[in-house]
């Protein structure tokens, strides 16, 4: 899966990236609505196999680099959730680079490939309330605000509540 928008190289990962995915992934404010802890240097090599996969499939997920000027800045990962067509997205950025229509650019990418190639019937992501930088970029791409669960949510040491955002290919204005 390779996609190219206006600005950005959608891509899955090489080793090469690593160091790249580490300046996302060490970031602590990054990393404090996500379901791990910040990369350190000593496990940064095993969290990268992690997102090893080159193809969507049902029993696969995969993570996918976007690139500015060969650099990486972002990434987005795509699941099936075990719903009929349906997958949940997941992404993270590299916050030196907010603020500039990136992380937009490459999930609309990401979202018009899924419904046009892959066929998908719905995209949904799921996030901490808290994150408001994620639930802005799933307002701007034209996700929906779908459920809003109170503590339902156990992560790194605390009850967190949980915002659903989700689209059909008919909500998708590209």
């Amino acid at each position: 899966m390779e996609l190219t928008t206006k600005r950005l190289k959608i891509r899955p990962f090489k080793q090469a990236d690593i160091n790249d995915l580490f300046e996302i992934y060490s970031n602590e404010e990054t990393c404090q609505y996500l379901l791990h802890e910040p990369w350190t240097d000593n496990n940064k090599n095993n969290e990268f196999q992690k997102i090893s996969e080159y193809k969507l499939t049902t029993e696969t997920a995969i993570s996918l680099a976007y690139e500015l000027d060969n650099k990486v800045v972002g990434d987005i990962s795509i699941w099936y959730t075990g719903m009929k067509e349906t997958v949940e997205v997941g992404f993270a950025f590299n916050s030196n680079f907010a603020g500039k229509g990136y992380a937009t650019e490459a999930l609309r990418g990401v979202i018009e490939y899924l419904f046009a190639v892959e066929k998908v019937h719905r995209i949904q992501a799921n996030l901490d309330c808290r994150n408001n930088p994620s639930s802005h970029l799933c307002a701007r791409v034209g996700m929906r605000q779908e459920a809003h669960f109170i503590k339902d949510f156990w992560n790194k040491g605390e009850w967190t509540d949980s915002y659903v955002y989700g689209m059909l290919k008919s909500d998708f204005n590209n």
